[in-house]
């Protein structure tokens, strides 16, 4: 059996930061000390130095599109997992908004033979739920399966549920928890046509945000708000983007009494629409990329406990769809790669604490979800770990990109600290060059 000592590191893990050894034995952590090496326990393991590192439990995010099967064009299972391992991500949840969507129970199963195939991190895959497969959508075991997605707005083909008998029965009858994606496509609609008849078909990019705009999210969030609480249903409101949706979530009770939470993005934690003039649509999200005063909302909502988890929703597009027109170019970008690198500037910056970043982006998100058996530094627990040079500048450009699409909203950016390695299941998924594959598995539930 194999193992591995972490010795050194800055374990930063449950509001601590504190100097430990970490023995992984196998896929799981064996041992949290100091001085393990001369335990019987850690007798033939590989040596890591991790003097002056970080050691985070690994990240997990609850929304990325990875675009297969179907739109494999702009990015596949396995060069987005890999990606993700090279950002530090050793555990990812995928949306049913691909081709087939994943519809039926069939279609949901097809995507996790994939991934046993080729992702490079730990998976799982929400059900889709649409105007017309309730059937299917009841039987989704909460046990094997993150979730149930359900499009309140800005959806593809007939995902978008906006039959309101058909929402009330997902939420009334869901047997695990939903996911929602909340704008209002009434107000979006509204919108689009005043702008086309002021711009034509050359709308600026700078307009994304007031089509797609505060009152769209916020009908649309109070909504879902507002069919959880009359169902009793356990609601996951994905990529929050205005201060006024933040009324809807409370921070005076403990995550686990939470029926109703909610989640933030990078993109909303890091551009405002003052970048629009210089990102153009590489900015271009669903929702949009808000006010500066909406961005401070979100990250002071982190802090207060208002927002529970934070995730990518990583969504490649290629270059050449990305350089269309305002109504041509599509909406999404890929993040995975440089998540965590990017709420570490949130600490380098002094607007988050060292220990929000593991509780954020990885605690509180298997939490959330009822994972089992991860997201924490734990004895017992499976080990998935990243590594992190605190201090090692360094630029992003496209040569150094694992995304399939090529292209990254933070070219040119230099982020201040850098993933090392990458551990899932006990077995190094990065090295700090290549990815390898083999120790994925697929995400189970203590529901």
């Amino acid at each position: 059996m194999s193992k591995t000592l972490i010795e050194n590191a800055n374990v930063v893990n449950e509001g601590t930061a504190e100097v430990k050894d970490v023995l992984i034995v196998g896929e799981t952590i064996a041992a949290i000390g100091r001085d393990l090496r001369s335990t019987p326990e850690a007798a033939n393991a590989e040596i890591v130095d991790a003097t002056g590192q970080w050691l985070f439990p690994g990240c997990i995010d609850d929304q990325v599109h990875f675009r297969e099967p179907g739109l494999t064009h702009k990015g596949e299972m396995a060069t987005e997992s890999a990606a993700a391992a090279a950002g530090g991500i050793t555990s990812l949840m995928e949306m049913p908004n691909t081709v087939p969507q994943a519809l039926t129970q069939d279609l949901l199963q097809d995507k996790y033979d994939r991934a046993a195939e080729v992702s490079a991190v730990n998976y799982s895959f929400f059900m889709g739920a649409s105007n017309t497969n309730l059937e299917e959508v009841l039987k989704t075991d909460p046990k094997r399966v993150c979730g149930i997605k359900v499009f309140m707005g800005s959806s593809t083909g007939n995902m978008l549920v906006d039959d309101r008998d058909t929402l009330k029965a997902i939420f009334r009858e869901a047997p695990t928890i939903l996911a929602t994606h909340c704008e209002d496509e009434e107000t979006i609609r509204r919108n689009m046509a005043a702008a086309r008849a002021q711009y034509g078909e050359d709308v600026p990019m700078t307009q994304h945000h007031l089509i797609r705009s505060e009152e769209a999210c916020y009908k649309s969030s109070s909504l879902a708000v507002e069919l959880a609480t009359a169902c009793n249903t356990r609601l996951h409101i994905l990529h929050i983007s205005t201060a006024r949706e933040l009324s809807l979530f409370r921070n005076d009770i403990p995550l686990r009494e939470k029926k109703v939470t909610a989640e933030a993005c990078i993109h909303h934690l890091t551009f405002t629409d003052a970048d629009y003039a210089e990102k153009w649509s590489h900015i271009k999200w669903n929702p949009a990329v808000k006010t500066a005063s909406d961005r401070a909302a979100i990250r002071e909502a982190l802090r207060s406990g208002r927002i529970d988890v934070v995730a990518t929703d990583h969504a490649p597009h290629t270059l050449e769809e990305k350089s269309g027109k305002y109504f041509d170019a599509p909406s999404g970008g890929p993040l995975v790669q440089h998540a965590l690198v990017a709420m570490l500037e949130l600490v380098h910056d002094g607007v988050l604490e060292l220990t929000d970043v593991p509780r954020l982006m990885a605690h509180q998100v298997a939490e959330l979800f009822d994972i089992a058996d991860r997201g924490y530094v734990r004895v017992g627990q499976a080990a998935d770990l990243v590594l992190v040079s605190p201090d090692s500048p360094w630029v992003v450009d496209r040569a150094g990109l694992r995304y399939k699409c090529g292209w990254s909203p933070f070219e040119g950016r230099t982020f201040r600290s850098a993933v090392q390695r990458t551990w899932v299941n006990g077995s190094t998924v990065f090295d700090g060059e290549n990815v390898y594959l083999g120790a994925a598995r697929r995400l189970t539930f203590d529901r």
